[in-house]
């Protein structure tokens, strides 16, 4: 059972997803989450969460005081759940007078990018491991004019995959978990 990890709304539990999205662990939410919040790194922010499957990413960081987030997601199943878990998180923060704004845009990562306006500070991408590294590297570049100086992009691949290119990026660090790897960047 997918669930918030900490913040305002932790331990709150999420709809389950389809048998074909994979939902980042709680482990590894938990992890990333603790050191962004030793960083400072959360609260304030405007969060995009791409590939975003359950939204589990960026509501998490809802939950920690980001004070928006959108959740891209091209599966029309995935996007539901998407919606349906904003919804549970929006209304338990509103509970704790917390008001907070979560949309969910159906729509392919990079359909979305190209056409995007907005500026971000926390960027998690999660893509389906299928997805080919040259195409997270186009999302990567295309998500550069979209950052704040200070932005971080969490970007979770496979740990048995090739390594990602980061043009643009500075590497900050690669945490890996079992089979899978999580690369801090910021743009450089």
């Amino acid at each position: 059972m997918t669930r918030i990890i900490g913040g305002l709304v932790g331990s709150r539990k999420l709809v389950s997803p389809a048998k074909s999205t994979r939902p980042t662990s709680d482990r590894i939410r938990e992890s990333i989450f603790s050191s962004l919040d030793s960083k400072n790194a959360v609260a304030g922010t405007a969060v995009l969460d791409l590939y975003a499957g359950t939204g589990a990413l960026g509501l998490e960081a809802l939950s920690r005081g980001a004070s928006s987030t959108i959740l891209v997601e091209s599966n029309k199943q995935a996007a539901a759940v998407c919606i349906k878990n904003a919804r549970l998180i929006q209304d338990g923060l509103a509970e704790e007078d917390h008001e907070v704004s979560a949309k969910v845009q159906i729509q392919a990562v990079q359909k979305f990018l190209d056409a995007n306006s907005l500026v971000f500070d926390l960027v998690f991408i999660d893509p389906p491991y299928e997805i080919s590294n040259q195409e997270v590297e186009k999302n990567l570049q295309s998500l550069l004019g979209s950052l704040s100086k200070d932005a971080l992009v969490l970007v979770e691949r496979s740990a048995r995959a090739e390594a990602i290119a980061t043009e643009g990026y500075e590497l900050l660090e690669t945490k890996n978990f079992g089979d899978t790897a999580i690369y801090w960047l910021k743009p450089s």
